[in-house]
């Protein structure tokens, strides 16, 4: 009895440890992208995530005023004022006039940089550079400095990505394409997974079977097959080929497969006495499916939906093949993609962008957890 409580209490310690380790990779990753999307820019190039919180240092360049700002004082023609234009507040360690050599001399003390030219630069960027001839030409001397910037958070990012140009439109233009796109492969796969799980017909071991096998067509494979035919249907009946339509069917027929499977393999499981009972009592086929079998099947409704809604939601590729890219179709992960530049160097966009992407995907799946659970309950089923 001590042994099996011992192992049962093994068993059990195991698995919160797995359960802890599964919620750390997730969160851990999650926690970085939100604190990135809260950053400068300067200091995500600077420092990592994790060091956030503590100040940041970086090697920058900066130019001195022209010479057309010069004073004469005694004797002597001096540029001086604050390297900082923007006002932010910065600590100087050291500087440096020459690339090879930014961190030369400490901060506070004067540089000698020949012909009676000194260079005084202090921790706060303020600087005085003095010269016994007049300073010529429009470009000041360019310096290079160590400066260290306190933790700086920001919303700026959010507003940049929130109210450019064409968000709000791309964002109805998502909703548009994933609604439709996630009931309709529903619809079809709840008729069509009872029929192959509960009806009798011919061919319905080979119907089975290509499914399974669909399951495993990877999608860029048809892209373009199915492009070609779609664009052929729509030339015979004079309809344009990058219409919502389109992008609902693609999407349909990309994700029936799984649906279908997933689908069947749950309304086969339901119990046999239910069904055979309802057609003693004369209930047909559409009404078996309607106040029997799609009650008892929200758990899998559920689940699979938010999947759908979920890959579609985040989907680039399909809506970039039979959708466009004009204003009134571009979806928002395309539009957020072009906000983000073809270099994709703008990592304070990508971040924010990951976080704006994820919150109507986060309503869905806590608006549909209460409908699981409620299939859950729903399909209980007492053995007589």
């Amino acid at each position: 009895m001590a042994v099996a409580t011992g192992n049962s209490f093994a068993s059990r310690f195991g698995v919160h440890i797995a359960v802890l380790v599964f919620v750390a990779i997730w969160t851990i990753p999650t926690l970085g992208i939100l604190v990135s999307s809260l950053r400068d820019k300067n200091q995500i190039i600077a420092s990592g995530w994790w060091n956030s919180f503590s100040s940041s240092t970086q090697t920058e360049a900066g130019r001195l005023p022209a010479a057309s700002t010069q004073v004469e004082k005694d004797g002597k023609f001096v540029l001086q004022g604050n390297i900082f234009g923007d006002g932010a507040a910065r600590n100087i360690s050291a500087f440096g006039v020459k690339s090879a050599a930014p961190t030369q001399y400490p901060a506070g003390t004067t540089a000698d940089l020949g012909d009676g030219v000194t260079l005084l630069l202090n921790a706060d960027g303020s600087f005085v550079m003095a010269s016994p001839k007049a300073f010529e030409g429009d470009r000041g001397q360019r310096i290079y400095y160590a400066s260290s910037a306190p933790p700086k958070f920001t919303t700026d990012n959010y507003k940049t990505v929130l109210f450019s140009e064409g968000i709000g439109r791309s964002f109805m233009n998502s909703l548009t394409v994933t609604i439709p796109a996630t009931v309709i492969p529903i619809l079809i796969a709840a008729f069509a997974a009872y029929a192959l799980a509960w009806m009798r017909f011919p061919g319905r071991a080979l119907l089975i079977a290509v499914i399974i096998g669909l399951l495993v067509v990877p999608l860029q494979m048809s892209l373009i097959p199915l492009l070609k035919l779609y664009n052929g249907v729509g030339s015979f009946f004079g309809m344009p080929s990058k219409t919502y339509l389109g992008i609902w069917l693609a999407h349909t027929g990309f994700g029936l497969p799984f649906a279908i499977y997933l689908l069947r393999s749950y309304i086969a499981g339901l119990p046999r006495e239910i069904m055979e009972s309802a057609r003693i009592d004369g209930a047909s086929d559409f009404e078996i499916f309607v106040k029997i079998v799609l009650p008892l099947s929200f758990p899998v409704l559920a689940s699979f939906a938010i999947f759908q809604f979920l890959w579609v939601w985040n989907d680039l590729l399909v809506a970039m093949v039979f959708l466009g890219t004009e204003a009134d179709q571009i979806v928002l992960t395309a539009k957020l993609n072009a906000l983000l530049g073809s270099r994709g160097g703008d990592w304070e966009i990508l971040t924010t962008s990951a976080f704006v992407t994820i919150i109507v995907p986060l309503i869905v799946f806590f608006s549909l957890q209460r409908y699981f659970v409620r299939g859950l309950l729903a399909g209980s089923v007492k053995g007589g």
